[in-house]
């Protein structure tokens, strides 16, 4: 029998970058197979056009041993192809029903016939053990319940081949666990799965082979039974790579973030952060641990000045911020690495080196009068590109054309590289490779072995529990409860996450 997907010497060319090299991949039907690499590698391309958003320059699609060609997403499901992709693609305001059989409806008489689309729909539930209520809304489901929605969205459309891209980033431990047994229920019943992931755990986990790309080439194919994380990050990087940061001991000093009763309101008004009181001392990592969605991203907002406060009183080195602007919170020594570095973190039609500077550009040696100094910021952004090891074609070049993890890489050296003495940083990792990843988690512990404060915001129980000296768990806008970072795990973090009242440190 033919695979059930082959992929022979595919080539895709962008001006100046060869994104796939003569790639070559077989998966069988049934395999639970992990795509990974790090950032640039090719993987986004080689997904793109296996599902008709790119064509290849060259090279050929078989489903089945038979040749295909995608020009759309659209040919790609009726050939039985699904994505679910790291943001789902859910209609928030929409039922459960009307999400999955949104644009193929069963019809009679020209009537959505909601009677044979809830049978359906009801049958795929129960066969493949994803329930969720039909007539719930989406916007009030959890994370993972909606996560459940996409699949069987895909599904219904009749997928037997699933395209999972970053598919645990925003789950819980608990949430990660029941998906897992998902996805090996489907691969029992036939369905083949492609998982991206850069969480090299999980690919020990759950897959059956791993396939590692670098450089647009296929480096190799490995069962993930005779592998492990250290082998598939050696042919990731290319070099041997720290999985988990030794942390050295660190002397706090004084406080130099407070926040005392801080409440902040989304954009309904509704109480996204209720209450917030907590504290940051110099040489202290504090994460913030918790599943997205429950107000870490607007008391993130509020605390660099994008987001009113509510209520409640937040000083900075002992001064008051709390209406602070965020010209102001940068003057008194506030950085701030964003989650969303393509729209808050960066210009992307600006050059890299405009971007490297911005937000310091008033500073005594890189501007006078209003006028920048262009050879001091030429050489700044020269140091931070080579330091940081920024993949660029120079400092003129847009962001727009650097990479995820590239373009990270240059928000972090901008934010770290002046030193400020509290640094916020938000799913600094988010989307990044495990090479980068080392990198960056490096960077940040050597920032707090200098004296420097740092309250740390990830999704990621495994990085906050490596870096943090403290782990504060939000839950429903509220601080759940207070862990030691040497004494946290992930089963006491997770209780926390889904609620729990108190913290349990053992497991």
């Amino acid at each position: 029998m033919p695979p059930e997907l082959e992929l022979r010497r595919i080539v895709k060319r962008f001006p100046g970058v060869l994104a796939n090299d003569h790639v070559d991949l077989a998966i069988e039907k049934g395999e639970i197979r992990a795509l990974v690499g790090e950032n640039g590698a090719g993987k986004s391309t080689l997904m793109r056009i296996l599902y008709g958003l790119y064509q290849p320059d060259s090279g050929d699609i078989l489903l089945r041993g038979r040749k295909v060609i995608f020009h759309s997403p659209q040919e790609a499901i009726r050939a039985g192809l699904g994505m679910v992709h790291q943001h789902f693609m859910l209609f928030p305001s929409l039922t459960v029903l009307e999400n999955i059989i949104y644009g193929a409806e069963p019809s009679r008489f020209g009537f959505i016939n909601r009677a044979t689309a809830r049978q359906q729909v009801a049958e795929l539930m129960e066969h493949y053990g994803l329930a969720v209520h039909p007539d719930a809304t989406i916007g009030q489901l959890s994370v993972g319940m909606r996560q459940r929605v996409e699949i069987i969205k895909t599904l219904y459309r009749q997928a037997d081949i699933l395209i999972l891209d970053e598919p645990t980033s925003v789950l819980t431990p608990r949430e990660e666990e029941e998906f897992f047994h998902v996805l090996r229920r489907l691969a029992d019943n036939g369905k083949t799965i492609i998982f991206i992931t850069h969480k090299l755990d999980e690919v020990m986990r759950i897959t059956d082979q791993a396939t590692v790309l670098r450089d647009g080439a296929v480096i190799t194919t490995v069962r993930t039974a005779e592998s492990s994380p250290a082998e598939l990050s050696h042919a990731m990087v290319g070099r041997d790579v720290l999985l988990r940061p030794g942390k050295p001991l660190s002397t706090t000093g004084n406080v130099v973030l407070d926040l005392e009763d801080v409440s902040v309101r989304d954009n309904r008004g509704q109480l996204a952060a209720d209450h917030i009181s907590l504290s940051v001392r110099e040489g202290e990592i504090v994460g913030i641990a918790g599943v997205a969605g429950n107000g870490q991203a607007e008391l993130v907002e509020a605390l660099v000045g994008l987001r009113p406060v509510a209520s409640g009183r937040m000083t900075l080195r002992g001064r008051e911020a709390t209406h602070a602007t965020v010209a102001e919170r940068r003057q008194a020594g506030l950085a701030y690495i964003p989650e969303d570095r393509g729209h808050v973190g960066l210009a992307l039609d600006a050059p890299l080196g405009d971007n490297l500077l911005m937000g310091y550009q008033r500073r005594p040696g890189y501007g006078r009068r209003g006028l920048l100094n262009f050879g001091a910021t030429r050489r700044h952004a020269q140091q931070l590109i080579s330091q940081y090891g920024i993949k660029t074609a120079g400092y003129r070049e847009t962001t727009a054309n650097l990479s995820g993890g590239n373009r990270q890489k240059g928000v972090i050296a901008r934010e770290v590289a002046h030193r400020a003495p509290i640094l916020i940083a938000e799913q600094p990792t988010w989307g990044v490779d495990v090479g980068s990843i080392e990198f960056i988690h490096r960077q940040l512990l050597e920032y707090r072995q200098q004296g420097n404060a740092i309250l740390l915001i990830s999704a990621d129980l495994n990085e906050v529990m490596s870096l943090s000296d403290r782990i504060l768990v939000m839950y429903e806008g509220r601080i759940a409860g207070e862990v030691p970072g040497a004494e946290a795990t992930e089963y006491g973090l997770g209780l926390l996450m889904t609620g729990a009242t108190s913290a349990v440190r053992h497991g």
